[in-house]
């Protein structure tokens, strides 16, 4: 379909119209002066007036002024081709991932469907791999934490870099210690620097807080008033004592603060079953754009103008050289007579 970006301009094309309206160009010239014209016009019958020779265009001009200028107007409007529609799927949610590397993630007490002991980070990967890939409309990124919390990857839509980071982390890089109350806060940081509204962020840890300089509840109570959701999936048994025991207690307060949900694994399957209800609960957000691209079209009257003369001036051309070469003959049929 052809729109035309600047419909105003077409009012200009009645403005040759008024041309009409001013006085004809007068141009004074040389004459011959005959002293009996008094005689020539009174035997003839006419009598004295202005003299004056007004230029008479012929059929082709007629037709290619004003042909001209409504081409002129047209290309001063712009005209455009639209496309169809193109709807574009915009991320609508921010969701930051959380994961705890430290020494506790190297124990082996997760199983695979075929019987194969796995310890919880490989278990991790393998269940985030399933839980990305169906984040389609998410902008994911990844905090690493141990004795302190690392930013791995920056919220992108890259789901597959995204995976071969995750998948190149390896337990206790960030040290042995758990602090994820630190791991809320620089998600916090992470999400104020964001555009999107809707954020949510998911912590597997396999232990308690040992040390963080911001408490877990009152990063919890700031990730609250951030707009933030944060989901923790627990893995481990929750009788462990020590520095690998888990603060349920906490652990709860965290998710009810800031409406998210509380899930405990304790194999693979409790993993999985973890992230596909956030998953559920988390349905994608996303805006749709549509726009229709446009093709500005203004240089095809540029073209059928140049056209237009060059097919004039070549006819005239034609004519006048013609008309050369039939009085030639005729003078050389004269000469010979």
């Amino acid at each position: 379909m052809i729109e035309f970006a600047h419909t105003s301009m077409f009012w200009l094309l009645p403005l040759p119209f008024f041309m009409w309206l001013l006085p004809v160009y007068r141009q004074r010239q040389t004459s011959v002066r005959v002293p009996f014209f008094e005689r020539v016009a009174e035997l003839s019958g006419q009598k004295k007036q202005k003299a004056s020779l007004v230029r008479k265009r012929n059929a082709i001009q007629k037709f290619l002024v004003p042909m001209t200028w409504i081409c002129l107007v047209l290309v001063a409007a712009k005209p455009e081709w639209v496309g169809e529609p193109i709807e574009q799927i915009k991320s609508g949610r921010d969701l930051m991932v959380s994961v705890d590397l430290s020494g506790s993630m190297s124990a082996q007490d997760f199983t695979l469907p075929n019987g194969k002991e796995i310890n919880r980070l490989q278990a991790v990967k393998i269940v985030l791999a399933d839980f990305v890939e169906q984040r389609k409309h998410d902008r994911l990124g990844l905090i690493l934490f141990a004795d302190a919390p690392y930013l791995q990857v920056p919220f992108s839509e890259d789901k597959k870099t995204w995976l071969t980071l995750l998948n190149e982390t390896e337990i206790g890089m960030a040290g042995q210690s758990t602090v994820f109350g630190d791991s809320i806060g620089l998600a916090i940081k992470l999400f104020e620097n964001g555009d999107s509204n809707n954020r949510t962020l998911i912590i597997l840890t396999d232990g308690n807080d040992t040390g963080s300089l911001v408490p877990p509840v009152e990063a919890a109570r700031i990730a609250a008033a951030s707009g933030v959701k944060i989901y923790i999936i627990a893995m481990g048994d929750p009788e462990t004592v020590g520095e690998e025991s888990m603060d349920m207690d906490t652990i709860r307060t965290v998710v009810d603060l800031t409406g998210g949900q509380f899930f405990h694994a304790l194999d693979s399957k409790q993993l999985e079953q973890a992230s596909d209800a956030i998953g559920k609960l988390e349905k994608d957000t996303f805006e749709t754009l549509s726009y229709s691209p446009r093709t500005s079209l203004h240089y095809y009257p540029i073209v059928l103008v140049a056209l237009l003369y060059l097919l004039f001036h070549s006819f005239m051309a034609l004519q006048v050289t013609w008309k050369k070469t039939i009085v030639k003959r005729a003078s050389k049929e004269s000469s010979h007579v």
